[in-house]
């Protein structure tokens, strides 16, 4: 399984509608890509504006080629870009350890 990381700073007073827009990209467009197998969404404490996007895929190219090369990211990209501060920063992580 792989980890995406996504970094994003989001613009002022817009947390509950960016949350909202998250849960529903997620559930409406990136579920239904090939390869996901779940999320998490994490609020920073403190800096509120900040938020912690993982994702996890089977494969690194269900992300990058299956996902990011469809029409599927420029829809996901609609519904939470227009929240953003900055551009995302976004990275990949494979398991190496775990507690039992």
């Amino acid at each position: 399984m792989i980890l995406e990381l996504a970094d994003f700073f989001i613009l002022p007073d817009q947390n509950t509608a960016f949350e909202e827009a998250v849960q529903r990209g997620l559930n409406t467009v990136i579920a239904q890509a090939k390869g996901f197998e779940g999320f998490k969404l994490n609020h920073g404490l403190e800096n509120p504006q900040r938020y912690i996007l993982q994702i996890f895929w089977t494969t690194l190219e269900d992300h990058t080629v299956g996902f990011r090369g469809s029409p599927a990211f420029a829809q996901w990209r609609a519904i939470v870009g227009p929240f953003f501060a900055s551009a995302p920063v976004v990275e990949h992580f494979e398991l190496v350890a775990k507690s039992a």
